[in-house]
């Protein structure tokens, strides 16, 4: 589903509202994808880059963000 307004979510460690996100991206939020019956995002984009939040913990609820540019400038 994707939602083009701010939903908070959160980790076992982290509660992730706009500003905490923006500030940890160094970016402005556009709009976020959830998976069917998914708390936390799949992507993220941002004004810059597509955000992919990835889980790395199988026992607690926690993620990363890998940041890909959206217009790479090819030369």
């Amino acid at each position: 589903m994707m939602v083009c307004e701010w939903k908070t979510f959160a980790t076992d460690s982290e509660t992730y509202t706009l500003e905490l996100f923006e500030e940890t991206i160094g970016d402005e939020f556009e709009a976020m994808y959830f998976k069917e019956n998914e708390e936390i995002p799949a992507y993220i984009w941002t004004v810059n880059y597509v955000i992919i939040v990835k889980k790395y913990s199988k026992v607690l609820t926690d993620i990363l963000f890998e940041k890909i540019p959206r217009n790479p400038v090819c030369e």
